[in-house]
């Protein structure tokens, strides 16, 4: 962030109630990847998202990677993911040796597009990466039923989706296995880290033996029965985890406020459109994003977040298809115009959870300035 920005896009939230747990895990001595806080994490996050089963890891890439080794998915196996999303989503495809197939978005709901995803499936197909963008459900109805008349595997993206709903369902409870992430800017943060969860009691042990270096927990010996990972998360970041838990609520109200307002504040301002929700989703609205029509609204997206970012407000694009990454360029998937077409009109506004109305009135009111040519 540069220093003149005054009305941030995301950034953590940490106040007392932070810092008196964090004190307290320094206090007892356990602040590396042993210590009671991070079982008492896993459990509250598990009852909050109503998983059965909840395991920490490092972070939500190292979350999908698990997810994958766990299902078995490996060279010669394909796995579908959306063209729009961060790459965290796709490189841990890569790194089990399969082979990851981008496919288009929704126009509306800036999510996975299930006929896009049914035509891209093949008799090496195993396992589809929904993605929840920004913290918009995605059709898990439709995702779900796709996979099941092929016989695929689920793994849910929910890193930015903590506190979304789908049919009154908490998103990332849909699939086989469901990912969250901690990093910094997320709906709540423990430093970094991420989590892993499922159903499925014979996944959760054996995801709790791959984040510890293929190591059973409460054996004395080092003794080894797989290759694992050091994924596992500390004690100190599960202690601000558990505080940040307990503000969630207060997180979550502050958004969909923000989004509320945005709604509000832009409705009927021409060449301006924002994600949609699909009438039985709930948005963790984790950032408020829009759509910048450059003949309507007198600039592109990239002379609108300039302008807005001089005046101390940050924006920034949509993520970069994966189609247009430099990295999967050569695997020569399928042309992906509506992702390709969301990330040249696309911005996020600032949606950090210790906005005031004021500042989500003040961006509003540069975004119209934009439009009117002042």
């Amino acid at each position: 962030m540069t220093d003149n920005i005054r009305i941030p896009l995301d950034a953590p939230n940490i106040g007392e109630l932070e810092k008196e747990y964090v004190t307290r895990a320094i206090e007892s001595g356990y602040v590396s990847t042993a210590g009671p806080l991070i079982g008492e994490f896993e459990e509250r996050f598990a009852a909050c998202v109503g998983a059965r089963y909840a395991v920490a890891t490092v972070n939500g890439t190292s979350a999908i990677h698990l997810a994958l080794r766990l299902l078995g998915i490996g060279p010669g196996d394909e796995v579908i993911v959306p063209a729009l999303t961060f790459v965290g989503t796709v490189n841990p495809v890569v790194y089990v040796g399969a082979t990851p197939v981008a496919v288009d978005v929704d126009p509306l709901t800036w999510n996975i597009g299930v006929e896009a995803l049914e035509q891209a499936i093949t008799e090496r197909t195993r396992a589809v990466i929904p993605v929840h963008l920004y913290g918009n459900p995605a059709d898990m109805t439709a995702v779900g039923e796709t996979a099941r008349r092929y016989g695929l595997y689920i793994i849910e993206d929910a890193a930015e989706a903590l506190g979304a709903a789908y049919q009154n369902r908490h998103v990332g409870t849909f699939g086989d296995v469901g990912v969250f992430s901690f990093n910094g800017n997320k709906v709540i943060t423990a430093g970094g880290g991420g989590m892993l969860v499922t159903k499925d009691p014979a996944l959760a042990e054996r995801a709790r033996l791959l984040v510890n270096q293929g190591r059973a927990p409460g054996i004395t010996e080092f003794e080894h029965q797989e290759i694992g990972y050091n994924y596992r998360l500390t004690n100190l970041q599960a202690a601000l985890g558990l505080a940040q838990m307990e503000r969630l609520p207060e997180f979550l109200a502050v958004k969909g406020r923000n989004a509320a307002l945005y709604r509000e504040l832009l409705a009927g301002e021409a060449g301006l459109v924002w994600q949609r929700e699909l009438g039985d989703a709930r948005s963790s609205w984790w950032l408020f994003s829009v759509l910048v029509d450059a003949e309507q609204h007198g600039g592109d997206r990239v002379t609108v977040a300039d302008k807005l970012r001089a005046a101390g407000v940050q924006a920034r694009p949509l993520f970069k298809p994966l189609t247009q990454q430099s990295p999967y360029r050569k695997l020569g998937w399928r042309a992906c115009p509506v992702a390709e077409s969301l990330h040249a009109r696309g911005i996020s506004l600032p949606s950090a959870s210790f906005l005031r109305e004021d500042d989500i009135r003040e961006t509003c009111r540069l975004l119209k300035t934009v439009g009117e040519g002042r």
